[in-house]
């Protein structure tokens, strides 16, 4: 059977995925990157070297899975956005080895965005929206933007256009200063979702929007002021449920611009389940995609999946 092979190496994260002729993921592996307890992230040159260690390990894990078919492409993050400015360090590992093993192996090597592979990520697992049109809202520690999408028909390329973004902090950094403030690992996405869990009670922490900005930094200083004062679990909790009125007021500005009603969530921040639970609650006349909670954080499914699309293996409306 042909399979696919995507790469990516985000600031957090080294991963490799294989899927097969009709899209299904055959073997997914990935490496988070080592974070210094207490520390809020990694400068790019630190990121870089852990990539460098990390592929030949994921390599070595997948090549059992491999020899058992025939690659047929590969697919791989090469920048952030879309955009010819658009440029990350961490991003040349995993684009060296995939250009490098295409050369040899004399097969396609497709190139997309770290963004278009969440993307795609997302369309894959959700699954959906099958439409060429839809809106899509990236949330993580590097990124919240809210985009107009586009799919072009015939090459799957996206066509990606910017409505909204933060005025400061992203939604993941504010999810983690809260996280390691309560004590938590970082990344604290996670943790602060089990935490949360343990209470019904959350504090009316304001929240900001103004003609597509959000911003975070209004949100993180009410909730600091009061950590200490409350309980963790009310504090992880109100900050999950900050993040969850904010988007709310931001899907709902994006209404006046289009009749368009399907919109799909990724990134990390996107993986918490109550946050999910409030947008579907509150946002009954959307039709709300989420990417499966293993492939919202950053993973190679959606550069994969695109490899796949790119060669004709797998076809969409």
């Amino acid at each position: 059977m042909r399979v696919f092979l995507g790469i990516d190496t985000s600031s957090y994260t080294s991963s490799m995925c294989l899927v097969g002729e009709d899209g299904s993921v055959i073997a997914d592996e990935r490496i988070v990157l080592h974070v210094a307890s207490g520390s809020r992230g990694l400068r790019q040159s630190e990121a870089l070297f852990q990539h460098v260690k990390n592929l030949p390990q994921l390599s070595s894990v997948l090549q059992p899975v491999l020899a058992k078919h025939t690659l047929a492409a590969l697919g791989v993050s090469v920048q952030p956005r879309p955009q010819d400015d658009s440029y990350m360090p961490v991003f040349l590992p995993g684009w060296g080895l995939a250009k490098s093993t295409a050369s040899f192996l004399n097969v396609p090597c497709h190139e997309l965005s770290h963004q278009e592979t969440h993307i795609w990520s997302g369309i894959a697992s959700a699954p959906g929206p099958e439409s060429q049109e839809f809106l899509a809202i990236h949330l993580s520690g590097g990124t919240t933007e809210l985009a107009h999408v586009q799919r072009d028909k015939r090459s799957y390329r996206l066509s990606i256009d910017l409505w909204g973004g933060t005025l400061d902090l992203h939604a993941g950094q504010f999810v983690d200063r809260i996280g390691v403030q309560l004590g938590l690992p970082f990344p604290a996405g996670p943790a602060l979702e089990q935490l949360a869990q343990r209470s019904a009670e959350a504090l009316p922490i304001p929240t900001f929007h103004s003609s597509g900005m959000v911003s975070f930094s209004g949100p993180l200083t009410a909730l600091e002021r009061l950590i200490g004062e409350v309980k963790p679990e009310v504090g992880a909790r109100s900050c999950l449920l900050a993040v969850a009125r904010t988007l709310v007021k931001w899907i709902r500005w994006a209404e006046a611009k289009t009749p368009c009603r399907d919109l799909l969530i990724v990134g990390g921040v996107a993986a918490n389940l109550l946050i999910r639970s409030e947008l579907q609650r509150r946002l009954p006349h959307w039709r709300l995609y989420f990417a499966a909670p293993r492939y919202s954080v950053d993973n190679a499914y959606g550069a994969a999946y695109f490899s796949a699309l790119r060669e004709g293996a797998i076809t969409l409306p």
